[in-house]
């Protein structure tokens, strides 16, 4: 078609066969590639956000998974006069992704410091950016990662992680492939009423390693323990379970154990990984036989970690092969990202397990951004304490808010899982919070509404 570039192909698709080959094809030429959350160009979707997104990338061409489902966005103007390959339902114009597969092979040309693709970041800080991602981060990446792990058998995962996102995009699909493993894409979501299909997936599918966000892990524990079919289908060749995004409860690693030990007579190494987009994603994980929640592990063979002093914490700065070299269009941001001495700020807090013994790893410790002080200048570790009320209170409950900057005390404001009568959450709430404030330290521990 003769739109191999530098401008982006950008990829309005949920994760599917076609995505990954059409994906790969254009990285092998040099040219990146701009998967997009599927969200931004769904029916009924804010098509701002997509804008906003064209308007960064400046892609060269588009790829759908179906024309007809992402209409609305195809037909808006700001992807005027864009070349469209459509997966299904091909509209006037537009070329037809089989007969792309159907062409000569062409040779890979692609260079270590070529642009493999361009992941934007989610928007919480500002305005989603675009990360840089190097062939040479993707590849070093996936290497340091499985040098953490005594393993020659290629994995086999079954895994939701959208692919516009790192974890998704690198962590997982990338990994698979480089290691020749199988990847089954799970159309289930962590969320009440699509975490069923998961559910259905990993009763048919025994991995070997399996990754999920906190609220899917949250949603599976009940299940585990309901259903011994699917316990002893998923724990029948599991070596690694992990998670990332966000801490897990202690509570609710210690009752997916205890279903491990009863199924399969032990415990599995239950980690996670660190790290962000810029980071390519994995800067630090867990590599060893663990069960303790709240880690960030240890970084990844390699990666240089800073400490860096910012009031009472430690920020966690980072420097390897795997960092982005920046964001596209923002030289003066991507400056900015990088400490005097070339380390990345992550913007997160770190403390060490055992200071005196620094092999333990380190322990997530916060967001700067986020943790406050109450009118009495107590300082409130939001983080923290979000994860262990969560967890003392809970199956009825799936997440909570953290409240009360400059206020007298803490509060809290809980989403209630679906399907819950309502006076079993608030006593199961009340009976929680009780439990948590009997272990807190200080008024900023402790909550006093819900």
């Amino acid at each position: 078609m003769g739109i191999v570039g530098s401008r982006p192909l950008l990829i309005l698709a949920r994760n599917g066969i076609d995505h990954a080959l059409i994906k790969y094809a254009a990285m092998s030429q040099g040219m990146p590639v701009a998967p997009v959350s599927p969200q931004y160009g769904l029916p009924g979707a804010n098509l701002t956000r997509l804008a906003h997104a064209v308007e960064v990338l400046n892609p060269a061409a588009v790829y759908t998974e179906d024309a007809d489902l992402f209409r609305d966005a195809l037909d808006a103007p700001f992807l005027a006069g864009l070349p469209v390959i459509a997966g299904t339902s091909p509209r006037s114009g537009s070329i037809s992704f089989q007969d792309l597969r159907a062409s000569s092979p062409a040779t890979a040309s692609a260079c270590p410091d070529d642009t493999a693709k361009y992941l934007l970041t989610s928007g919480s800080t500002g305005r989603p950016k675009a990360v840089i991602c190097l062939h040479r981060n993707m590849a070093a990446n996936v290497a340091q990662i499985a040098s953490c792990f005594e393993d020659d058998e290629p994995p086999i995962m079954v895994n939701s992680a959208p692919w516009s996102h790192s974890l998704g995009a690198n962590s997982v699909l990338h990994m698979v492939t480089h290691r020749g493993g199988t990847l089954y894409i799970d159309a289930g979501q962590p969320v009440a009423g699509r975490f069923e299909e998961t559910v259905r997936n990993l009763k048919e599918i025994s991995t070997t390693y399996h990754n999920m966000v906190p609220a899917g892990w949250m949603l599976f524990v009940s299940a585990l323990e309901r259903d011994p079919d699917l316990a002893r289908t998923f724990f029948a060749r599991l070596r690694v379970m992990q998670y990332g995004g966000a801490n897990l409860s202690q509570e609710i690693g210690d009752r997916i154990q205890a279903v491990a030990v009863a199924t399969v007579g032990e415990r599995i190494s239950f980690g996670s990984g660190y790290g962000a987009t810029e980071t390519g994603p994995t800067a630090a994980n867990v590599h060893w036989p663990n069960a303790r929640m709240g880690m960030m592990g240890l970084p990844v063979p390699g990666t240089s970690v800073k400490l860096a002093p910012e009031g009472d914490r430690l920020e966690f700065r980072v420097k390897g092969p795997q960092i982005t070299p920046g964001y596209l269009g923002l030289p003066e941001v991507s400056a900015a990202s990088f400490d005097e001495d070339g380390f990345y700020r992550l913007g997160d807090a770190a403390k060490w397990i055992n200071v005196d013994d620094p092999n333990q790893g380190l322990a997530f410790d916060g967001r700067l951004s986020e943790n406050f002080k109450l009118a009495s200048g107590t300082f409130v570790s939001v983080g923290e304490l979000r994860i262990s009320a969560v967890g003392a209170v809970g199956d009825p409950v799936t997440d909570a808010v953290v409240c009360g900057e400059g206020q007298e005390n803490v509060g809290l404001l809980f989403y209630p899982k679906p399907g819950f009568d309502r006076t079993l959450i608030e006593a199961a709430v009340r009976d929680g919070i009780m439990r948590h404030n009997a272990g807190a330290k200080g008024s900023g521990g402790k909550v006093i509404r819900a």
